[in-house]
């Protein structure tokens, strides 16, 4: 169940199942209340179900726009991360060596400090929630529902 759509509605449904327990005697009547609990729960889970397929409609419209700025948004962070875990894993660590050795040579003040170095914790928190668009897209490429030119 999604937190953002339904706060606290898992936690309503718990406590209403603690109160019916506390209320209820017989065994017929505590199975009464398992299924409207039950009940409650895959009416929640509808209603999540329906906002995942809404949302999917929008972003299948988002992805057949003739625009760049629209249709184009999730490749545009593709290649932005692409670019920081490059220059994260190739060109940084090259940067620091030259960096070291135009010190060494006297090119550079000892007193300078080299390149900065990305902040990793963010840049994993965006490539891997890209990792889960790529699979996607991947799907829309096996479907054949993909669009191949911009």
């Amino acid at each position: 169940m999604s937190p953002i759509l339904l706060p606290g509605l898992g936690a309503v449904i718990e406590a209403a199942g603690r109160v019916a327990d506390n209320l209820i005697t017989t065994d017929q009547e505590r199975l009464q209340a398992r299924i409207e609990l039950r009940k409650l729960d895959l009416e929640a889970m509808r209603i999540e179900q329906a906002t995942d397929l809404a949302q999917m409609e929008v972003n299948r419209a988002e992805a057949q726009h003739a625009s760049l700025f629209v249709a184009g948004w999730r490749p545009a962070i593709g290649w932005i991360g692409a670019a920081a875990l490059a220059y994260q894993y190739l060109a940084y660590p090259a940067l620091v060596w030259a960096w070291s050795a135009m010190q060494a040579a006297g090119w550079v003040a000892h007193a300078m400090s080299p390149p900065p170095v990305l902040d990793a914790d963010a840049l994993w928190v965006i490539l891997t929630g890209m990792l889960g668009i790529a699979g996607l897209r991947t799907a829309e490429k096996v479907r054949g529902v993909s669009r191949e030119t911009l």
